[in-house]
């Protein structure tokens, strides 16, 4: 008797998209149900470039895009910038990380508009400190965004306790 057996080639240059951003977009809808909907538009943060290219997606446009989908509410996947590469935040001290943030994230002028008097719901994966979220919606209020709201997946509480 022959036991069956399944097995998987996948080229490591072909990107697999990632199973669980419908969930999580579904999650939050839910979870968020109220600053969705006094939302006008729905942002993920954004990755810098050099990120995004060894990691081949931004994990919060991933979750970003179908909750817009889902909630009908305007998507602007590049209402952000990340315009300085900067450290992994891991390690770092709540202070370290505002620092490692501070001034990395900018509106470009093309989206000025897209943003300026509107009420940006903010999509992230993880929020430990908020130093990202934080740096991410000082730039949208500089650029005229009207409020900023924030979902995300997961809040870490005890950042200090938890191994990296």
């Amino acid at each position: 008797m022959t036991t069956p057996r399944a097995a998987r080639s996948c080229s490591s240059s072909t990107p697999t998209a990632p199973i669980w951003p419908p969930l999580f977009a579904r999650w939050i809808s839910r979870s968020a149900r109220d600053l969705i909907a006094e939302a006008h538009a729905i942002a993920p943060v954004p990755l810098h470039p050099t990120r995004l290219l060894g990691r081949r997606y931004n994990q919060a446009a991933e979750i970003a895009r179908p909750l817009s989908r889902l909630s009908g509410v305007l998507y602007l996947p590049d209402a952000l910038t990340r315009v300085r590469a900067t450290e992994t935040q891991g390690g770092k001290s709540g202070s370290g990380r505002r620092r490692n943030v501070a001034a990395a994230f900018a509106v470009p002028p093309s989206r000025a508009k897209q943003v300026a008097g509107r009420r940006i719901l903010l999509i992230d994966d993880v929020m430990t400190t908020g130093a990202t979220l934080e740096g991410c919606a000082r730039a949208l209020l500089k650029a005229g965004a009207a409020c900023i709201d924030v979902a995300v997946v997961v809040r870490v509480k005890e950042a200090a306790n938890t191994p990296i």
